[in-house]
This record gives C-alpha cells, structure tokens and sequence, in this order.
C-alpha cells in the first residue's frame, strides 16, 4: 500500500487518517493537509487497485477488504487508532471499521456517504459503468467530473478539469477494478446496524450533490447515535475540493473541539 504521512511528528499528536472515495487516490486530499498538519500527524494512502498502490481489488470481500487493508496499514505503522475521515466509498471503510474493530477508529467523519445505496446512486453508477464498457475509458473519465462538481464551478476551473481529465485517462486504475470497486459500494448495507456504532461522528452533505441524495447522510445522523449532521447548500459531491475553506474550518473544529459546533455556510 503506497502511504504518505504528513503534519506532527511528536509521540502525543493524534493521527488523522484521510480516506478518498471511488477514485482511491491520497492526493484527494490535497487542499486538506496544510489546513490540518498543525494539529494531527496525517495518513493519505491509496486504495488497493488505484494511484501508486496498484494491483488488483478483490474479486470478493468488498469494503470488508478494503478497510482490512487500512488495518493493515495501521499495523504496518504501528498505530493503534486514527480518527478517521472518509469521503463516499471511504466513508463506507469507516463505517466497517468502526464496527469491525471499533478500538481502532476514535472520532468519524462521513462526507456524502450512507449506510446503504440509494437507487438513484445505482442509476448514476449504470450511467457510468455503461460508458465505460460501451464507449471506453476516456468518455468515462470525461464524464467523472459531472457527478462531482457543481457547473458553476467547473466551468470556472476548465484548465484543472481539462488537467484531471488527462491525468485520469493516463493512470486509469482497469476496468475490472473500476467495476469491483464499484460494486462493491452497491452491495454495503449497514442500515441497520448503526445503532452499534457509538463513536462521535460528523456527517458532512451537500443538497446539490448529484451522485449521492442528501436524504442518506440525514439516514446517518439519524440512525447514528452519537452524530451531528452538517448540511450545506452548496458544493456537490466532492465538497471539500470545491470549497476547501469552509470544508476545512468545520473539520478542524469537530476534531480538535470536545463539542462540536456548526459553521454558518453563509
């Protein structure tokens, strides 16, 4: 597993574990590190299958795997609890390891995940899979940034959009990766399993996500007993790249504050 660690180095600073979403990549959390390594050592890593980790993903096991994975990684370096933060499909990998191993998660932060899959998630996840196997790679990657940013915002960062998009086509992760991954964020079910995790938990989500419906994170506030639900108009779903500032702020005040109080998105 390719890992970077960043921030403090001192025996007493606590460890901040950043796990991205679908694309698997550590360097997701690009606009995150400076804004934290004050206060936490840091851990990116990308997934099993993705970036500069490589391989294969699993035939079987699911998010089971990849969070065992990020037990792995936690061993390796000998650490024995992160307060973990997961945006979409890293979300779910906190989700299982706070119930699997909960000694090994302190506080959890949920970005645009959910407990399980909404249908229209499933119908946006056919749209892609459907490019992908019909048309290839590129047309798939083109379409990536639709499900993530608000137009807004992607017009007014063609150049990044345009780089991303050369840079995805060049190190594609496989399809058969691709669609592993993929399926195996359709098939976790957790709802009703949430009232067994007690960890404090920030549930961050954005109204004009497209790919993930608000509705799931407000099933995570509600059926976590021991979570506070954020939810900001504006951002889409990859929220913390498109307004880092205010992403950033509300982050670094639930973990590093005993009580947890809600930035004003205005």
């Amino acid at each position: 597993m390719h890992f970077e660690l960043h921030g403090r180095t001192d025996p007493a600073a606590r460890t901040l574990l950043l796990s991205s979403g679908l694309g698997g990549s550590g360097t997701y959390w690009a606009e995150q590190i400076p804004a934290l390594a004050g206060d936490f050592r840091i851990v990116t890593y990308d997934h099993r299958g993705t970036g500069r980790t490589g391989g294969e993903v699993p035939e079987t096991g699911g998010i089971a795997a990849m969070a065992d994975d990020v037990l792995d990684l936690l061993d390796r370096l000998e650490i024995d609890q992160v307060d973990f933060v997961g945006h979409a499909l890293g979300g779910l990998i906190g989700l299982d390891l706070a119930l699997r191993q909960p000694g090994r998660v302190g506080r959890l932060v949920l970005i645009n995940a959910w407990s399980k899959a909404d249908p229209h998630s499933g119908r946006c996840f056919d749209i892609r899979i459907e490019l992908l196997e019909k048309s290839g790679v590129p047309a798939f990657v083109k379409a990536q940034p639709l499900f993530l940013y608000p137009a807004a915002w992607m017009a007014e960062h063609a150049d990044r959009i345009a780089a991303d998009e050369a840079h995805g086509i060049a190190h594609f992760q496989g399809k058969t990766n691709v669609l592993r991954r993929i399926a195996a964020l359709r098939a976790f079910d957790v709802d009703a399993r949430l009232s067994d995790i007690p960890h404090e938990t920030l549930v961050i989500a954005t109204k004009d996500d497209l790919l993930v419906p608000w509705t799931r994170s407000q099933r995570l506030a509600d059926g976590l007993p021991n979570a506070a639900l954020d939810l900001v108009d504006h951002g889409g779903h990859a929220v913390n790249v498109v307004d880092p500032g205010l992403f950033n702020l509300r982050l670094q005040r639930f973990l590093t504050g005993s009580n947890y109080t809600k930035v004003n998105a205005s």
